[in-house]
């Protein structure tokens, strides 16, 4: 499934920035690419952008990424000219030392660092010296505050990493924002299957790349109450945790290349989990099982428990070190995915009742 058509588009997408809150070039990407393999397209006010295959129909099923990515906000600007930040999400300060960044201003990106003082001479009570919000800045080579500001840097430009796509031992690539450019790559994929295979749906299906998941799953909340679905299908990513520092006993095991996960959790709806399931099973499609305590931390939630419940699946990538510029995925993963949401939405009727009993 991933030709070099799919490939091309999946560094491309990778490659573009989408920090929450500025997602609209990664959008126009994402739209490009699936106009062809639906019947038209919509976005929101604050950027969701959607497909929708046989539009008008009464049942509604939607498959469902979040098109955001980590990042920072410029928050303070220092006399000496140095940037101080707060998080755009859950950006992961202990790896941003020496990191290299894009300030992203009304006159262009200006290229920075978060620096960070040399082993030397960190001495005494700074021997152990570990980067905190409190002491990592970013510094663009400016002499003062005055020619911070000349380059077009304010208190509110958002802060991104550069680091893109690269393959892997020729199974798994890397990169960063993989959480979760790869759902909105895998959903497009899935629009264009139906297409290219000719796949009849007999529902409206809307494919929907929604924005601000990292910051309280907005972009997902808002959708949902404006396309009222039927039935949602959600992707996203899911811990590895076969590496070292993570305890699979409470995380849960689940490993690269064995397949994605479904999650098991209240607001996940039984018989939709049954459904994919029972596709995976009669595809051949290996997956894997992963719990959530409560809720999922995904768009999930916000589409299960919007107008009077809407029931709800979670099927995650696995991935490895999350929130970092060197997330790694598998290949193969990512195309059990693809057919695995491709086969469950061929076993959703028009009208399918998902109540779990009628008395």
């Amino acid at each position: 499934m991933i030709d070099k058509k799919s490939k091309k588009f999946l560094k491309e997408y990778l490659g573009n920035a989408s920090p929450t809150g500025h997602e609209t070039k990664g959008q126009e990407l994402w739209l490009d690419y699936i106009s062809p393999y639906v019947h038209e397209w919509h976005t929101d006010v604050y950027g969701t952008a959607y497909g929708v295959i046989n539009p008008g129909k009464k049942y509604k099923v939607v498959i469902e990424s979040h098109a955001d990515e980590i990042s920072w906000y410029v928050n303070y600007i220092s006399d000496k000219g140095n940037i101080h930040v707060i998080r755009n999400g859950g950006s992961d300060q202990t790896i941003a030392a020496s990191r290299r960044v894009n300030i992203h201003t009304p006159k262009g990106i200006v290229r920075g660092v978060f620096g960070w003082p040399a082993i030397h001479v960190r001495k005494g009570k700074d021997a152990n010296l570990a980067p905190t919000l409190e002491n990592i800045f970013i510094d663009v080579g400016a002499k003062d505050k005055k020619e911070v500001e000349e380059l077009g840097i304010h208190v509110g430009c958002v802060i991104t990493y550069d680091d893109g796509y690269e393959e892997i031992n020729k199974k798994c690539f890397i990169g960063r924002a993989l959480d979760n450019r790869l759902g909105g790559y895998c959903i497009a994929e899935v629009a264009r299957k139906l297409f290219e295979e000719k796949i009849k749906l007999p529902y409206s299906l809307y494919v929907v790349n929604s924005v601000q998941e990292e910051v309280g799953l907005h972009g997902a909340t808002m959708i949902a109450q404006t396309i009222r679905p039927d039935v949602a299908i959600i992707t996203d990513v899911t811990h590895d945790t076969s590496t070292p520092l993570i305890d699979a006993k409470q995380e849960g095991d689940v490993r690269l290349g064995l397949g994605p996960a479904l999650t098991y959790a209240p607001s996940v709806h039984r018989k939709l989990l049954q459904l994919i399931e029972e596709a995976a099973q009669v595809n051949n499609i290996p997956f894997q099982r992963v719990a959530s305590s409560r809720s999922t931390g995904t768009d999930t939630d916000a589409f299960a428990y919007a107008n009077g419940g809407i029931p709800s699946a979670l099927i995650s990538i696995p991935l490895r070190y999350m929130h970092t510029t060197v997330e790694m995925a598998h290949f193969e993963d990512i195309s059990h995915l693809i057919n695995l949401i491709s086969a469950s939405l061929q076993q959703i009727k028009s009208g399918h009742n998902f109540k779990y009993f009628d008395r």
